[in-house]
């Protein structure tokens, strides 16, 4: 069942000791002033350079400590964030990837030693983010084997197993209002603009009620099969974001063929 009104959940990707400090924290005060129990994807050990945006923050895992203490989710995000597979996703949104077209005795490793370093550091990641939807079915078998039975994607309205592992949906890159479903809005702070700020704000402020916890959708949905009408659902709205993505792309290559040159990628 779909339930109505919609609910939100809030996803920040790509933290690490090395994100963006004057960005994210911009974030930290709306979490707090409105009860947000956000999803947090952790990159256990960064080799990323795009996402070296700052100075080691020595507080980062303390912060991450007390965020998932006041109710936030600690999510697995990869691995070393090296996308350097070239193989097709379940979700077909990129494609180089680090964990999709990898063997899964190679990507159980990687998540193993992933949920130790985070353990290490006083966590307890209980859900998956794949960097850039990179994920296949031995990604889906190594997570079970590690203890991981649920994750962050895809784009139904509400949770749905496959794979043995439930996906809780996550479709919007910036606050939309929705007539129903559960929605997932995922910000990444190394990149986010002063204007998602204060319209995550606004949004907040309108809708705070409606945020809710991946505890409390686990709870509710937490074994739901996915229909044929939310499976043509969900192809149609991964249609729609393919083809976006596509004109974001199309109208980036013509600025460059100018001469602009932007420093932030497009996403999703």
């Amino acid at each position: 069942m779909i339930p109505k009104p919609a609910q939100y959940l809030l996803r920040f990707d790509d933290l690490c000791p090395t994100v963006s400090q004057r960005r994210w924290q911009r974030f930290l005060p709306l979490i707090e002033e409105f009860g947000i129990r956000p999803i947090l994807a952790v990159i256990p050990d960064n080799r990323d350079t795009q996402l070296q945006m700052s100075s080691p923050d020595p507080e980062f895992w303390s912060q991450m400590q007390a965020l998932e203490a006041r109710g936030a989710t600690i999510a697995l995000h990869g691995y070393q964030h090296l996308c350097q597979s070239w193989y097709r996703s379940l979700l077909p949104l990129h494609h180089r990837t680090e964990f999709a077209g990898v063997s899964e005795i190679k990507q159980r490793e990687w998540i193993r030693r992933g949920l130790s370093i985070l353990r290490g550091h006083g966590l307890n990641p209980r859900l998956w983010v794949a960097p850039r939807h990179g994920f296949d079915w031995n990604t889906l078998d190594a997570l079970r084997a590690e203890g991981i039975t649920a994750l962050s994607d895809g784009f139904a309205r509400v949770p749905v197993v496959r794979g043995g592992v439930t996906w809780i949906p996550q479709q919007l890159w910036a606050p939309v209002a929705k007539s129903r479903g559960i929605w997932t809005i995922c910000i990444h702070p190394n990149t986010a603009r002063c204007e998602l700020v204060e319209q995550l704000r606004g949004f907040l402020g309108e809708h705070a009620s409606q945020f809710t916890s991946v505890d409390r959708v686990l709870a509710q949905f937490n074994g739901t099969q996915v229909g044929l009408t939310e499976r043509a659902y969900e192809q149609v709205a991964l249609w729609r974001t393919q083809y976006a993505r596509f004109r974001k792309q199309q109208a980036l290559q013509r600025l460059r063929s100018n001469g602009y040159h932007p420093a932030v990628k497009v996403r999703p």
